[in-house]
């Protein structure tokens, strides 16, 4: 008989991991005290946009084994327990907050029955499921803990759920290690890897490999910095050196850098752990990492400068992209939409469009222009800047577009768009990291 699950915090994380194990099979509850979230997600909604996911969750809750619930006392027939809340970063810190963790695990532990297993999928400091697993006992001395980090991709949550490319538990005991192989018995059966480790190594995964790829954006943006000194092409550059096996092709596509809800708040929790543990030292590349991150941000800002004027009050600019990465509607610390404040508040007249993230960018910045299609984000532009790369932007046509701006200007802050096209339709192209 299949275990039954509940799932602890139902945003991002939570909704599609309760989602997709309903999917093989479980009985899951998502438990959370949003009621209007609650709500949403028991009528086969989304607050937030992941392709595929809706169709998913109203498939699941129709099967009868997905339900969802405010009240903790819901769990109490359940086997184990996923603790998917977030860990934003503290106001006026970089290091994590960890009372929505603190907050489930109390609120959980006074109805765990015997053997429950309690599993960490929340992104934490290292030493946190130490510290929670003494708070459990204390509560619910019956009950296990275990850390099985999420690797989510945006864009790709229930590819990344259903078929990831590692499983990794940290746990202290073989009888955590046979129930959480129970529970992902399907996925195993695909050969995914798995990796057994302790408590405080599963906890530094997630963040080991956000900070190894955060290094990795952040080194080929360093190098596009380096080429439009010396009048290089950094895609060519990136190309050449992808060829390495030891490097690889992926991530080295320079631009405006890194956002989201995880890598940058990610790393700068590291930071602060490391810190803690009096280890800052072998951190401290990192903080280049995030100032290499936001300097290219300042960039865009310079090269609208230099192809407008160094005053931007009397120009109009539009900018295509909100989200801080294709097929998501995340504005969390999104780059594009960070380089539209900016240049709002230097007097500039900002126009905006995104083809799911508008929702959210008002609600972020109101004073902002926003437009319903990207042909009326463009109309009487002084500049266009690319700054999220949508398939719809990557299909425009330029020669059309040419005919809505007010000059043909146009800035490509993802390296995404085909130059040649933009040119041979007769705009000025500045692409960062290229010749210009």
């Amino acid at each position: 008989m299949k275990p039954v699950l509940s799932v602890i915090g139902t945003g991002y994380l939570g909704a599609t991991h309760a989602a997709c194990m309903s999917s093989l099979g479980f009985t899951v509850i998502g438990v959370d005290s949003d009621s209007a979230k609650i709500d949403q997600l028991s009528r086969g909604e989304l607050p937030f946009y992941e392709p595929g996911l809706e169709e998913l969750l109203r498939q699941q809750i129709a099967s009868g084994r997905l339900t969802f619930s405010t009240d903790f006392a819901i769990i109490s027939n359940a086997d184990v327990h996923f603790i998917c809340v977030g860990t934003p970063q503290k106001e006026n810190s970089l290091a994590a907050d960890l009372s929505f963790v603190k907050g489930a695990i109390a609120s959980v532990a006074p109805h765990l029955k015997s053997g429950s297993l309690v599993v960490g999928k929340s992104t934490v400091p290292v030493g946190t499921a130490q510290e929670l697993t003494a708070i459990l006992r204390a509560i619910a001395p019956q009950a296990d803990l275990a850390w099985n980090p999420e690797f989510l991709r945006e864009g790709f949550a229930i590819e990344d759920t259903l078929r990831p490319n590692r499983l990794v538990v940290g746990v202290t005991n073989d009888r955590a290690e046979h129930i959480l192989k129970d529970v992902y018995a399907p996925i195993l059966e695909l050969g995914t890897p798995w990796i057994r480790a302790d408590l405080p190594t599963s906890e530094l995964v997630k963040v080991a490999a956000n900070s190894f790829l955060a290094t990795k954006i952040s080194f080929i943006n360093a190098m596009a910095e380096i080429c439009e000194a010396a009048g290089g092409d950094v895609t060519v550059l990136a190309q050449a050196i992808g060829y390495d096996p030891r490097i690889g092709n992926k991530f080295l596509q320079a631009g405006i850098g890194f956002g989201g809800g995880c890598l940058p708040k990610d790393i700068r929790a590291f930071m602060a752990r490391a810190e803690e543990l009096g280890a800052e030292q072998a951190l401290e590349f990192l903080r280049e990492i995030d100032a290499i991150n936001l300097r290219a941000r300042a960039r865009v800002i310079d090269v609208v400068r230099s192809m407008l004027s160094a005053d931007l009050t009397s120009y109009k600019i539009a900018v295509l992209g909100a989200a801080f990465k294709p097929e998501s509607d995340d504005v969390r610390d999104s780059p594009a939409l960070d380089i539209a404040a900016q240049l709002h508040a230097a007097g500039a007249t900002v126009t905006v469009h995104d083809p799911k993230a508008m929702a959210p960018a008002q609600k972020r910045f109101p004073t902002l222009n926003f437009a319903q299609s990207s042909q009326d984000c463009v109309a009487d532009a002084d500049i266009v800047l690319h700054l999220t790369e949508w398939k719809e932007y990557r299909e425009i046509d330029p020669s059309l577009f040419k005919t809505l701006v007010k000059r043909p200007l146009i800035i490509d802050g993802r390296n995404a768009l085909d130059r040649a096209k933009w040119t041979a339709a007769g705009w000025t192209f500045h692409a960062l990291g290229r010749k210009n």
